[in-house]
């Protein structure tokens, strides 16, 4: 038997462990500090007994960095620094695998400084790899995916797991960039995290079948719509081009791409009618390719949306089988007549004048240039003559790029024409001559015409261009290009913007930017500047096709020449557009705009505010008896004392399917609310608004594309991250919209219809009693009453005691169908859903004495006190009068 003093063993960690708890309970920490580096150097086994304290600390897997455990452990590292001779290899043979085991256990849902400290201290990566693996497969057992993978990648073992079941579950709960991390650096990893994300984008794919491997696994009622195919695809395209992965490897996402392209073009030129059909026909072959899905969809889409003739001739074009042919191709492509069964593909470019038609330019901005002063540049030869004449110190240049749209279809685009315009004259550097672009030169003279400070450079929106100029040239990427004298006028544009907004509330009203117009970009400024606007038809035209057509030249020439214009009208006036005299100190302003967007972020609602005028820059007409007071409430003004508040029924929304709370409170207080579903695109929203004259809500990346489609100031963007209440209250604000107590449930919450059908209780009870709903009384007397009980239970926070037959306080506000339309045998009204009976619990027939039914989608409601949850919810908005009696009685369901 051994005998060991008290000093051999040291201090007890346990009752160090209770004194670090008290000082802790003090909030002591100075004397925590000192209690702690003298415990420490009392300790035997200083390694074995901080796992014994830390495994007593309360909330020892917190991670937080105010927790005992966490300032224990720093401090211990601290202490550890100045003792080299506290480590593992100092212990007995199998103490440290036992010690390290342990330590193990500490690493549960905790602070990544925390895991490295104690991954350090135990040396944890020199553990056998498959007890690490054990630790991470009991972690997901226990559900703590998120976790397992943040521990594996501190543990480095990535390569040891199954990586499909590390990362689905953080998919789903949608924790993609922790797969991401989880998969950088290993190419094979990538690849399968890739693979994995384009075989869900299959159109046979069902989220509830990889749902149902992880029953445990906590899931926002939103995650299927972060798995979307829509969405899965976007994900695909963007690690395709982050982890360098062929495409060929991604089949379904790239169809996926391909198809919403199609569909894209279609709408464009059979829809939107804003596309030209030579310009269609050159884009639909470069999607559709040799895929005879894609090929069969074409046809069917122009089936619906063009004709049978041409559904035919394309069909013939691509020989589709005649089981996949739509009804009526076949028989159409028969009765065609030989001249007709081709599509014409080839154009014939000598046709085209270079001047244009009269009204072309009466309504568009026309460059002042003669053809013979347009100059291709496509040799060595032409390059030089190009170079001296643009090089000319103190010279002024336009500059611009085109390149083939690729719809999504492919990441990188390259530069297929590049636009140099000096006055009097433009060059057209044409990068798909054959060998041109490999020029040395080239590349040169790129590079000294953008870093040349004594020749100023202007552009409108650079960053595209430069990217699709790294694509060009990957030299550019390993040695980006300096930039030296460059003037973005899409920053003074900005300038304007802004300068005019803030003069809307008391400038004339010729002052509003963008009103009546759909201009946007840079033909909306050369609107503004020179008073027409740019023929933008050609800007989505095959820029690689040669040879260009006329149109596309005098497009390529205008898009570079007309910055030289701009430059030269605000230089001369710069006062009259709010500029200052040097418009290059705007874009010196970078640093400054950083500042300002940091100052932003920290003021909150301010810059709520101050975005809400930039985005609602050339309001229109929302609802025609109040125009001249929104054209300033939709720049963001606060509405003044004069102008009359705009009723809920007069603004017309159509929200995205990412805004489909702030929907449900907006139809709540009586605004008419189109709500997208989660499988609806987001240019649906851009449909109806043209269609129906609503304004788009939307939040997020679709907003750029979504105003692009409608008029200024017709969409509107709101901040994600805001609960749905308050975006509604900045709505409301936004459009000096006040609704009152009398337009709440003014419409169905469920299908935004503004007529409902007031039923009687007796007659309710009947149509019960008829479909099946309510048996006879002499044989549900006892489970009416059982029901009753558990209604009482569930509805006694809901209902009014005291309702009369009067009509409800919003009953001006809609409108109200007589009964007798109802149809006895079916349950409808004309034109609407059966009403729906099996929501009517039979206990309310004791209680309610009158049920009010939707005509259109036969939802039931009833009085109850939803109607007081909801002011007191958005009681900030609501104009209430002294004669209001909150709370009061309002449907519910």
């Amino acid at each position: 038997m051994s005998h060991t003093s008290p000093e051999e063993r040291g201090l007890d960690p346990s009752m160090l462990s209770d004194q670090f708890f008290e000082l802790w309970n003090q909030n002591n920490l100075q004397m925590l500090h000192l209690a702690v580096i003298q415990g420490f150097s009392q300790l035997s086994e200083p390694l074995e007994a901080l796992l014994t304290i830390l495994e007593s600390c309360p909330g020892k897997q917190k991670g937080q960095s105010h927790t005992l455990g966490y300032h224990i452990l720093m401090e211990f590292q601290t202490w550890m620094k100045e003792r080299p001779q506290v480590n593992l290899s100092s212990l007995a043979e199998d103490k440290p695998v036992e010690l390290q085991r342990r330590a193990l256990g500490l690493l549960a849902d905790t602070q990544p400084n925390f895991i490295d400290t104690l991954i350090n201290i135990y040396q944890l990566r020199t553990l056998d790899p498959s007890l690490l693996c054990m630790h991470i497969y009991k972690l997901q057992t226990l559900s703590c995916y998120k976790e397992a993978v943040t521990l594996s990648i501190k543990l480095e073992l990535q390569t040891e797991l199954n990586t499909e079941e590390m990362l689905v579950p953080l998919i789903l709960q949608d924790k993609l960039p922790l797969a991401e991390s989880y998969v950088k650096g290993h190419s094979q990893l990538e690849r399968q995290l890739v693979m994995l994300l384009d075989s869900w984008c299959h159109p046979d794919f069902n989220v509830e079948d990889i749902r149902k491997q992880f029953p445990r696994l906590s899931l926002s009622k939103h995650y299927k719509t972060q798995l979307q195919s829509k969405m899965l695809t976007r994900h695909v395209v963007r690690l395709m081009e982050k982890f360098k992965i062929d495409q060929r490897l991604c089949p379904n996402a790239l169809h996926k791409r391909r198809l919403d392209s199609l569909r894209y073009l279609m709408y464009k030129t059979f829809g939107e009618k804003t596309m030209t059909e030579k310009n269609w026909t050159d884009h639909v072959q470069y999607v559709v390719a040799d895929d005879l899905q894609l090929q069969v969809h074409l046809v069917e889409m122009l089936t619906k949306f063009c004709s049978l003739q041409k559904a035919s001739q394309w069909s013939l074009r691509y020989n589709i089988p005649k089981n996949r042919l739509p009804l009526g191709v076949w028989e159409m492509q028969q009765s065609l007549p030989p001249d007709l069964q081709q599509i014409c593909l080839n154009d014939i470019t000598q046709e085209e004048e270079w001047v244009p038609p009269h009204f072309h330019c009466q309504k568009f901005y026309q460059v002042p240039l003669t053809k013979d002063k347009v100059h291709f540049i496509d040799t060595p030869e032409t390059l030089y003559r190009c170079q001296s004449l643009v090089l000319k110190e103190g010279g002024v240049v336009g500059v611009d790029m085109e390149w083939q749209p690729t719809f999504g279809c492919v990441a990188a685009q390259k530069v297929a024409l590049i636009q140099l315009a000096v006055f009097e004259q433009v060059f057209l550097l044409d990068l798909c001559a054959r060998g041109f672009c490999q020029q040395p030169d080239l590349v040169g003279f790129i590079r000294v015409l953008f870093s040349e400070q004594n020749i100023l450079k202007l552009g409108y929106g650079m960053t595209g261009d430069l990217k699709c100029l790294s694509a060009t040239w990957p030299e550019l990427l390993e040695e980006p290009l300096k930039m030296e004298g460059m003037l973005d006028l899409l920053r003074v544009h900005q300038k304007i913007q802004r300068g005019k907004v803030s003069q809307v509330q008391n400038g004339p009203r010729e002052v509003l930017v963008g009103e009546d117009s759909a201009e946007k970009g840079l033909s909306l400024l050369v609107q503004q500047v020179l008073g027409k606007p740019l023929d933008k038809t050609e800007q989505m035209s095959n820029w690689e096709k040669r040879p260009l057509r006329i149109s596309q030249i005098r497009y390529a020439v205008a898009d570079a020449y007309c910055l030289l214009d701009v430059y030269s009208a605000l230089s001369s006036n710069p006062a009259s557009f709010g500029l200052p005299a040097d418009l290059c100190s705007i874009t010196s302003g970078q640093s400054e705009t950083s500042k300002d967007k940091k100052q932003k972020e920290k003021k909150g609602k301010k810059t709520a505010q101050a975005l809400g005028k930039e985005e609602c820059q050339g309001a229109q007409r929302v609802s025609p008896p109040h125009s001249d007071t929104l054209k300033g409430l939709l720049c963001g003004e606060q509405p003044s004392k004069d102008s009359p508040p705009l009723p809920p029924q007069q603004l017309r929304v159509v929200c995205d399917n990412m805004l489909q709370g702030l929907g449900r409170y907006l139809r709540c207080l009586g605004v008419d609310v189109v709500i997208l579903k989660n499988t609806d695109d987001h240019r649906v929203a851009a449909k109806l608004a043209q269609n129906e004259g609503r304004v788009i809500l939307t939040c997020g990346q679709p907003f750029q594309t979504l105003r692009s489609q409608v008029g200024e100031g017709r969409c509107l963007s709101l901040n994600c991250s805001e609960k749905a209440r308050d975006q509604a209250v900045r709505v409301l604000r936004h459009f000096n919209v006040q609704p009152t107590t009398n337009d709440i449930f003014s419409r169905c919450q469920a299908c935004n219809c503004d007529e409902y059908v007031a039923i009687p209780r007796a007659d309710m009870e009947t149509m019960l009693r008829e479909k099946g709903f309510l048996q006879d009384h002499n044989t549900t007397d006892h489970m009416l009453e059982k029901s009753c009980q558990q209604e009482e239970l569930r509805l006694d926070d809901t209902l009014t005691p005291s309702v009369t037959h009067e009509p409800p306080r919003y009953a001006a506000q809609c409108r109200w169908a007589s009964l007798s339309g109802l149809n006895r045998d079916t349950m409808t009204f004309p034109g609407g859903s059966p009403i729906k009976l099996h929501t009517v619990p039979p206990a309310l027939l004791q209680r309610i004495p009158l049920f009010y039914v939707c005509t259109r989608c036969g939802k039931v409601f009833w009085e109850g006190s939803h109607f007081g949850r909801v002011v007191s919810l958005l009681k900030e908005v609501l104009h209430i009068t002294d004669e209001d009696n909150i709370p009061a009685p309002g449907p519910f369901n």
